[in-house]
């Protein structure tokens, strides 16, 4: 069947080469589609419970909070692990689900036993909740809120959380592929009123009362209409307060004529609740910020564009002298592990056409062998992307072209002693040469495929890890078994009719620079290989010792 292939190839050389074209093409279309990042996503298959209760010690929260929710995820179908975490007034529970189980039905799962496990937990001191869909590389988009140093007193801290929180996240919310937009620092805005304990005794006035006055006095409601002709007029109450004022002329009863309102009664202001930690810049003061958590399976590269064209816009929005300044892009590490991996490529495919040319001896088979690489390297853009493999520094950096065309050197080089064999001195025709490349393709590609297969059994039992350790070497194996099998094909295709196509058909002798050094390393290897025969024993004695002595080492490494 190879060897009708190679003839078809030969015979066929526009269909061949229009193919080739074709599946370039598409490489290059994939490449352009491929999901970019540093790393491989290494998170395994998990929903976390967190809960808040602050005023429990982390004993009370073990015994109210996380043991009872543990016990209610314990019967979870494809449930691997659990985990927790109880600190002071926090509950943390991690739920490992198998790989196959798809996220959105473990998070159903938990769901519903969150609703049972409620009834569990006593009332008020805590309400459990699913954290966002995202990964422990998630937070794709860290930033602060800066001043410039002409305004630095326009803006208190209070003020740049509530730009933050009302104009910033809510913008940033329904960016595709953010799951969350999570604040930090500042002083949460509130509406506070201070009462004094004096006035309350002084009016005869209750807490209780205060309570109920604010309730009912800050909503807005709606009543029936009045048809009046061939209209409509709905009516409504406005009782919302929208300042400090307004709270401050709530009544909250009357003594005889004299209305009692909340200003009597205490001191009306802005306040904030109390605060467990805050958020520094450079150690120059308070700083606001946010993070965005990116949702898991989502393409980091496209969705770090995204949000960079959506903080355009929410600048625009801002007040004057206000800048969203990013401490964490992951579009800057992206873009350094892209640039490695680019510059590790290139290199180590100029070094590759480098050595090809200069033993091959032959400028033109040199060619032939290098433009391998970059078809290759396409063909596994078109796998990568049809089976969701990311292009990082793990999944591309480990591609050794040195390995890859190894089936093509096999073939373009006995193609050449062929030649040189048998036609010194001669001019082949094309048919002649067609024949010749045929019978030499045909004969030693089983060997150069038997060899690249070998290669590739290499990387099965990386292929077959699972967990954490399957999700950071696999796209690797299958990345470089995805290039070499590619090259596999354009050997047992492209390249003998490249060969046929533009190999020089008027073959002539002549003692080249890739001769003279093949020639000297042969006289390097002949003596080594003589005293290896003639002892064969003393050989294979060594060879004994040094794997016993690898394999003594290896057990001590760290």
């Amino acid at each position: 069947m190879i060897e009708k292939l190679i003839h078809f190839s030969v015979k066929n050389k526009l269909i061949v080469g229009l193919f080739t074209l074709a599946v370039a093409a598409y490489g290059v279309f994939s490449m352009f589609k491929l999901p970019l990042d540093a790393v491989p996503d290494i998170t395994n298959n998990q929903v976390q419970i967190v809960t808040t209760s602050p005023s429990l010690a982390p004993q009370e929260v073990e015994q109210f909070i996380t043991q009872p929710l543990e016990l209610a995820m314990a019967n979870i179908p494809g449930m691997e692990d659990i985990r927790s975490i109880s600190r002071f007034g926090l509950s943390v529970i991690t739920v490992v689900f198998d790989e196959d189980v798809p996220m959105l039905e473990a998070r159903q799962y938990v769901k519903e036993q969150l609703d049972m496990a409620r009834g569990d937990i006593p009332e008020s001191l805590g309400d459990p909740q699913m954290m966002p869909i995202t990964t422990g590389l998630g937070e794709i988009y860290q930033y602060v809120l800066t001043v410039d140093s002409a305004y630095s007193g326009h803006y208190s801290a209070m003020e740049l959380r509530t730009l933050q929180d009302w104009i910033v996240k809510r913008q940033l919310m329904g960016t595709k592929g953010i799951i969350e937009v999570s604040s930090f620092g500042g002083f949460l805005k509130q509406y506070e009123v201070s009462v004094i304990p004096e006035r309350l005794l002084a009016l005869n006035t209750t807490m209780n009362e205060v309570f109920e006055a604010l309730e009912a006095n800050n909503e807005n409601s709606g009543g029936s209409y009045i048809q009046k002709e061939d209209r409509s007029f709905y009516i409504r109450t406005l009782g919302l307060a929208k300042d400090l004022n307004e709270i401050g002329s709530i009544v909250i009863k009357k003594n005889g004529d004299i209305p009692v309102r909340i200003s009597d009664v205490g001191n009306v202001k802005y306040g904030a609740p109390p605060r467990f930690g805050a958020m520094t810049m450079d150690g120059k003061g308070e700083a606001v910020g946010g993070i965005t958590l990116m949702l898991k399976g989502a393409n980091s590269s496209e969705t770090i564009d995204n949000v960079h064209e959506r903080i355009r816009q929410i600048q625009k929005a801002l007040p004057t002298g206000v800048h969203i300044y990013p401490y964490l892009d992951r579009s800057v590490l992206v873009g350094k592990a892209i640039h490695t991996v680019s510059k590790n490529l290139i290199e180590g495919g100029l070094i590759v056409i480098f050595v090809l040319i200069l033993l091959l001896g032959n400028f033109r088979a040199g060619l032939i062998v290098a433009s391998v690489i970059p078809l290759s390297l396409l063909i596994a853009f078109i796998f990568m992307n049809f089976f969701g493999v990311s292009a990082n520094l793990m999944s591309l950096g480990a591609i050794d072209f040195g390995i890859v065309i190894d089936g093509a050197v096999i073939v373009v080089e006995g193609v050449i002693h062929l030649l040189f064999a048998n036609y010194i001195g001669k001019k082949l025709s094309q048919a002649e040469m067609d024949a010749a490349i045929i019978k030499t393709s045909g004969s030693i590609i089983g060997s150069a495929a038997f060899g690249v297969l070998i290669i590739v059994v290499v990387f099965v039992p990386i292929m077959t890890l699972s967990g954490i350790e399957g999700k950071m070497f696999t796209p690797m194996a299958q990345t470089v078994s995805f290039a070499i099998l590619g090259a596999l094909f354009l050997s047992m295709t492209y390249v003998p009719m490249m060969t046929s196509l533009f190999l020089k058909k008027e073959i002539k002798t002549s003692v080249s620079f890739a001769d003279k050094l093949m020639n000297f390393l042969k006289g390097l290897y002949q003596p080594v290989l003589n005293f290896a025969l003639k002892r064969p024993k003393a050989v294979i004695v060594s060879g004994i010792f040094l794997l016993i002595s690898a394999a003594m080492i290896f057990t001590r490494m760290g």
